[in-house]
């Protein structure tokens, strides 16, 4: 089953063909479309979106970038939601030290609410991380620690680059990662980055509209595009692309309940 693990198809840039692009990726074999949560108006646009199509999933959460706009009333909504049949995950949540330092301790709280959130709910995790590996590998530790059923703290670091201390530290804690159009970049490393995750620990996704896979870079993303990522992969693994399917779908369709 090939799955688009993490795809923001409600975003702006599909206002004029969202349903061609979803039935595009139909026909290229993509069976389901998760949804993350980036800021209110995206998780209202993600319901409204899972209510038309039975293979749309939803993530509840707030991007760290955007957590400066939700306050108490925002929060309790995104709880509230999260309670919601067609939820399969918390996120995407997580920690973004690269456009703005100046709220780094309110990103790590609103972190630790979606953690807690998350094994509340027996929900999994989907992480975003740009430039804040070590501050988010030590909060998810702190977390399962003060957890009794720390096993509840799970889920996946999404568009996965390492380096690869961080490969040991998602293995570690028991995560998976995602894998998406950065993987068939030429210089980004990233097959290099997950060498040491087997594919029993690796999710497809492509991060549309953003970070379209060769030959498509620099283009406008969409969720077909995730065979592309698979094939990629199975060059780079020197397996069977089947098996690739096949056992990520697993992967996902297992971490998210589906």
């Amino acid at each position: 089953m090939l799955i688009d693990s993490h795809v923001h198809i409600n975003h702006a840039k599909f206002s004029d063909d969202r349903e061609a692009a979803l039935d595009r990726a139909r026909e290229a074999g993509v069976k389901a479309f998760l949804v993350p949560g980036i800021d209110m108006a995206s998780l209202h646009s993600a319901f409204e979106l899972a209510t038309r199509h039975r293979d749309v999933r939803v993530m509840v959460g707030i991007h760290p970038s955007h957590v400066r706009e939700v306050d108490e009333d925002a929060w309790e909504e995104v709880e509230r939601l999260a309670l919601d049949p067609r939820v399969v995950a918390i996120g995407e949540t997580g920690l973004d030290y690269y456009w703005d330092t100046s709220f780094n301790d309110l990103q790590q709280e609103f972190l630790r609410r979606h953690i807690r959130l998350a094994a509340r709910h027996g929900l999994p995790l989907v992480f975003h991380n740009r430039e804040a590996s070590e501050d988010l590998v030590r909060i998810v530790r702190e977390e399962k620690k003060r957890h009794r059923q720390p096993e509840l703290i799970h889920g996946v670091f999404h568009c996965f680059g390492g380096p690869e201390w961080l490969s040991d530290a998602v293995m570690e804690l028991g995560f998976h990662v995602g894998i998406g159009g950065t993987f068939t970049f030429r210089n980004a490393g990233v097959p290099d980055a997950i060498r040491s995750i087997p594919l029993e620990r690796i999710l497809l996704e492509t991060d549309s509209p953003f970070l379209a896979p060769v030959p498509h870079r620099g283009k406008r993303n969409e969720p077909a595009y995730v065979r592309l990522v698979a094939e990629s992969l199975a060059l780079d693994r020197g397996v069977a692309l089947d098996e690739v399917i096949g056992t990520t779908g697993e992967n996902t369709r297992r971490l998210f309940g589906l």
